[in-house]
């Protein structure tokens, strides 16, 4: 085949042959473009590996025909779930804010966070190679699972704990935390911050008790911003605070970027 190659290029100075399968290639790709476009219309998540084999074409092919197109793949965003009147509660503390922008350096954010060990072992990234099977295995322990309850508060630019929770917080157990321990979390502030101060905090069931707005009510009177105060927290609002805003999600990489209790058998 290379030899009759040769002797065409040299005696014609063309490739009849290459030609014709050039411009059948390109009607091939023309038509693959069509059904790749087609189909990503009518159904937008398709997934690129569904898109190729139903084509028939490489996924290469697939991107460059959607990125010609204009096309690029996005990943949808969770958002919060708003109720009715959440967008006008979180617009009125908002303006309240705007409002009273000096005393910003002086509002206490508190928020829990609950860190388990659920999820952490993810199978589906651990694999190994092998010519045989090597018939790997995850210990999970779902007889003892830990779950921990985590505080912290940031303040102007200070970070304020974390402190470890009971398992189960309740109305009695969040007050004891109040008078106990967040005072000795708070000796690194300043006493004029500390005199000063807002305590801000959500409005869960422990924190809406009648013991514990009584004793925000002679804390910090007319200085603490939740449910049930003369400073209303809108609901499901967690971009509002900056533990939720950015905290959260930085202790917890750290805390899952390492399997807990991970240990692999091999067997053959």
């Amino acid at each position: 085949m290379f030899y009759k190659v040769f002797n065409t290029e040299c005696e014609c100075g063309t490739l009849p042959i290459a030609h014709v399968s050039s411009e059948r290639a390109r009607k091939y790709n023309m038509e693959g473009q069509e059904n790749i476009l087609d189909m990503v219309q009518r159904s937008p998540t398709t997934r690129m590996r569904r898109l190729s084999a139903h084509i028939g074409a490489s996924q290469t092919h697939v991107w460059q025909t959607l990125h010609e197109d204009g096309l690029y793949l996005s990943h949808p965003q969770p958002v919060q779930n708003l109720h009715q009147g959440d967008s006008a509660m979180c617009l009125e503390f908002c303006q309240w804010l705007h409002t009273n922008c000096q005393l910003l350096p002086l509002i206490l954010f508190t928020d829990e966070a609950t860190f388990t060990h659920n999820g952490i072992n993810n199978t589906h990234n651990s694999h190994q190679w092998s010519h045989e099977n090597p018939q790997g295995t995850v210990e999970t322990n779902f007889e003892r699972r830990f779950s921990i309850n985590v505080w912290c508060g940031m303040i102007d630019d200070m970070l304020i704990g974390p402190v470890i929770l009971d398992d189960s917080m309740t109305g009695q157990n969040y007050l004891e935390f109040l008078q106990n321990e967040l005072p000795k979390q708070l000796e690194d502030a300043p006493l004029a911050t500390r005199i000063a101060m807002y305590f801000q905090h959500d409005g869960a069931p422990s924190h809406y008790t009648q013991h514990v707005m009584q004793h925000l009510n002679d804390t910090f009177p007319n200085r603490w911003i939740s449910r049930g105060s003369t400073i209303n927290w809108p609901p499901r609002s967690p971009d509002l605070t900056l533990l939720d805003f950015c905290l959260w999600g930085l202790m917890k990489n750290e805390v899952y970027r390492k399997k807990s209790g991970y240990t692999r058998r091999t067997a053959r």
